[in-house]
């Protein structure tokens, strides 16, 4: 018995036809419900773009939590000669991507977190490391505040871009 075989004709034809399929499936249906993104409005009109809003909600204790957010700017300050820290107040499992960067000058830093309730002075480091830049994402371990401690050994103030998406709530500068 011979084996069936497929001509690159007809290979070809199935490869296209498969990327086209997956292009309508993207376009349609996972921008929708993963973005918001809706150029075809077939999103809407079957619920999809629902998946994709988030609003605020109340946690057990009655503060209110922004359980998504959309991208955000934010600029920090790191005084000459100073450390500062910036938090973020996440539940367990909760997820944060960022991205940070100076003006190419580089800055010691500590990505850490600590859980709620807690009073021994425990934090855990996620990433220690002298750099200008930074770019990753987390899932906090834990609820608690999460964040970076940012120390300036210059002699001038150096000023951090720092672009967040994901969920959490900003505590901001903790003294």
């Amino acid at each position: 018995m011979t084996p069936h075989v497929v001509s690159t004709k007809t290979l070809v034809k199935s490869t296209i036809f498969a990327v086209i399929i997956a292009a309508v499936v993207f376009v349609c249906f996972i921008l929708p419900a993963e973005y918001n993104i809706d150029p075809t409005h077939i999103g809407h009109r079957l619920g999809l773009t629902a998946l994709a809003s988030h609003d605020d909600t109340l946690t057990e204790t009655g503060i209110a939590v922004a359980t998504e957010r959309g991208q955000e700017l934010i600029e920090v300050i790191v005084p000459a000669g100073k450390g500062i820290e910036y938090k973020f107040q996440m539940g367990r499992y909760d997820k944060m991507t960022y991205e940070w960067l100076t003006d190419d000058e580089p800055l010691y830093f500590d990505l850490h977190g600590e859980p709620e309730g807690d009073t021994t002075g425990y934090f855990e480091s996620y990433a220690i490391a002298t750099l200008a830049e930074m770019k990753g994402s987390f899932t906090a371990p834990f609820d608690g505040s999460h964040g970076w401690y940012w120390n300036n050994e210059s002699d001038k103030p150096i000023a951090i871009q720092l672009i967040i998406k994901g969920q959490y709530t900003v505590i901001g500068l903790k003294q």
